[in-house]
C-alpha cells in the first residue's frame, strides 16, 4: 500500500508515479508481467534500437499512471502492464525509423493498436480477463502505449542522431 498508484496521493507522495510499476497484486500478475518484461527487453535488445527508444520509455513511466487520474473510481493500481506497453509502442516506433526494420514495427503498431480498441479504454476503469485472478486497468495500457510512442517519435527532434549511433 506504500508503493501502490492512489490518484489521491499522487501528489503528495510523488513516489508513486514510478514504484506502482513494481506492485504486483498476485503471483500470476506478478509472472505475467515478467514474461511481458522480458519480451519487451528482447524487442529492444535484438534489433539493436537506438537508447532513445529506452528513454522514450523511461519518460512514459511516470504519464502511463498520471493518466490515471482521469478515472477517479480507480482509487489503486498495480502492476508493469501499462509501462510495458509503453516500452513496446516506443520499441515499434523506434523500429519504423529503418527500413530493414520498418515492417516489423508496422506489424507490431497495428496489434498494439487493436489490442488498445478491444481493451475498450473508454469503459470501465477495472475489467476482469478471463483466466487471470486480478482486475486490469485498460487506461492504463493505452496511456502507457501512447506515451511511449508519442515521446519515441519526438525524441529525434529534442536528440538528434550521431552517425554511427
Amino acid at each position: 500500500m506504500a508503493l501502490d498508484w492512489q490518484p489521491a496521493l499522487a501528489f503528495s507522495e510523488p513516489w508513486r508515479w514510478w514504484t506502482a510499476a513494481f506492485v504486483h497484486w498476485s503471483e500470476q500478475h506478478l509472472f505475467g508481467n515478467l514474461a511481458g518484461a522480458a519480451l519487451v527487453g528482447a524487442l529492444g535488445v535484438v534489433p539493436r534500437l537506438h537508447w532513445r527508444a529506452a528513454l522514450a520509455w523511461a519518460l512514459a513511466w511516470p504519464l502511463t499512471h498520471g493518466v490515471l487520474l482521469l478515472q477517479p473510481p480507480l482509487a489503486h493500481y498495480g502492476g508493469l502492464s501499462g509501462v510495458m506497453h509503453a516500452g513496446v509502442a516506443a520499441a515499434s516506433v523506434e523500429l519504423c525509423r529503418t527500413p530493414r526494420t520498418r515492417w516489423v514495427g508496422v506489424c507490431l503498431l497495428i496489434g498494439l493498436g487493436t489490442k488498445l480498441v478491444l481493451d475498450e479504454p473508454w469503459g470501465a476503469p477495472l475489467v476482469r480477463p478471463e483466466g487471470w485472478d486480478i482486475a486490469i486497468a485498460p487506461l492504463a495500457h493505452t496511456s502507457g502505449a501512447i506515451g511511449g510512442a508519442l515521446l519515441c517519435w519526438l525524441m529525434p527532434r529534442w536528440l538528434p542522431r550521431q552517425s554511427g549511433a
